[in-house]
């Protein structure tokens, strides 16, 4: 029985590890797909949808784990971050789209804790969406507003451009975390 018991416990660190470093990676491949806007340094991707997704899906301890290895694997060179921003490392912590990536963890953290494990609780799972997504715009306008000086042309730049986007990111969301967060999170 002691056997089974220390198989199950390594299995299931396992199945937690990989996971963390699986929504690091995907978060890494949404920065990719990234379109520059113009009049604004902050490129439009998919990064944000990828954060809340994994912070939805693992928990708030995992997701915000998975959130701080991407950051650490940006940080240390790696070319997980969004290319159409020409700072490489941790200098790009300290650029325009710094704050959004500071917040990652604290994003994927909350929408872990506020989503629900049951699929009955629709409005539970919006809440959480709608918490990480305006957790990411105010570090990013946090940063935006120390670099510029200006909270009201922060706003111009990182917020206002990307609000009907936002809107897209939570229709699709709230009904795929719903769905997916009871059999994920009964995995780990």
């Amino acid at each position: 029985m002691g056997v089974a018991l220390v198989q199950t416990q390594r299995s299931v660190v396992l199945r937690r590890a990989v996971s963390v470093v699986l929504g690091a990676v995907l978060v890494a491949l949404a920065a990719q797909i990234s379109v520059p806007l113009p009049g604004t340094p902050v490129p439009m991707t998919l990064q944000p949808m990828a954060v809340l997704l994994v912070g939805g899906l693992l928990g708030a301890p995992l997701g915000a784990l998975s959130m701080i290895l991407y950051l650490a694997m940006g940080a240390a060179g790696l070319p997980v971050f969004t290319p159409t921003v020409p700072l490489l490392g941790i200098a790009r912590l300290f650029g325009p789209t710094g704050g959004y990536l500071l917040a990652y963890p604290i994003a994927a953290y909350a929408t872990g804790w506020s989503v629900a494990s049951q699929r009955e609780h629709w409005a539970r799972v919006a809440l959480g969406v709608l918490v990480g997504l305006v957790l990411i715009h105010l570090g990013g306008l946090a940063q935006l507003a120390i670099l510029t000086g200006n909270l009201s042309a922060a706003a111009r730049f990182g917020t206002v451009p990307f609000l009907v986007g936002d809107l897209l990111k939570i229709a699709v969301l709230v009904p795929v975390l719903a769905k997916l967060t009871p059999t994920i999170r009964a995995r780990l």
